[in-house]
């Protein structure tokens, strides 16, 4: 069970580093779920940082259905992270209907090829996320993070541990949104999730040092 730290800053990031974590989604403007970060900070993340740092590309806040434009400014983010040697990105994609938009996934899954996919909580807005994730398992997706379609991981914890099921091990399932030191035991327990984000924030905007390694205690010794 691996704790993946959501940053939304380069002090958070280091924060995460101080605590043990072993991995980071490396983001900006988590009060609009969260943008594509700086590459001053995607930089300085793979050259200052041991853990692994995983990138958010997302152009801006709203749905997921992109413009030719905006797909292409997510095809160069890409394409910065593989050349700058970041190991994962995050994405994902839907079409006006809410379905997986299948035809970007394989043109970005070919933009990242040797990194490790994740695509994010796009998943939770998807109109019937069976479907959408077979699709997204059939594109070559490394995880998909979810809350199980509803506002908070614990809400949707039985629709998680559905997903978990019909995935199969097939694709890691990342259950995040809400998850703290308080319910992270009954999180695991109750959705079967193979990994866990947080944000770790208990004041402003940085990950705190304390609630990553209280988080991390918990998963460690098995809640």
């Amino acid at each position: 069970m691996l704790v993946e730290v959501c940053c939304g800053n380069r002090e958070s990031a280091v924060n995460a580093e101080k605590a043990g974590a072993k991995r980071i989604e490396l983001c900006r403007e988590l009060s609009l779920g969260g943008l594509t970060p700086s590459h001053e900070d995607i930089l300085f993340c793979k050259t200052h940082l041991k853990l692994q740092t995983f990138v958010l590309i997302r152009p801006r806040g709203g749905d997921f259905c992109y413009n030719e434009e905006e797909f292409g400014e997510i095809l160069s983010e890409i394409a910065f992270c593989r050349e700058a040697g970041i190991p994962g990105v995050v994405v994902g994609f839907l079409d006006k209907e809410l379905h997986v938009d299948v035809e970007k996934c394989r043109l970005a899954m070919k933009a990242a090829t040797g990194m490790e996919v994740t695509f994010h909580r796009a998943f939770d807005r998807c109109a019937d996320w069976r479907s959408a994730l077979e699709q997204i398992i059939s594109c070559g997706f490394t995880r998909i993070l979810t809350s199980g379609q509803k506002p908070t991981a614990m809400e949707g914890a039985d629709t998680l541990a559905e997903i978990v099921e019909q995935s199969r091990k097939r694709i890691t399932i990342l259950a995040g949104s809400g998850v703290q030191s308080g319910n992270v035991a009954g999180l695991i327990d109750r959705s079967h999730a193979d990994e866990v984000h947080a944000s770790c924030k208990l004041n402003g905007n940085v990950s705190d040092i304390d609630e990553i390694h209280a988080i991390q205690r918990i998963v460690d010794c098995g809640m």
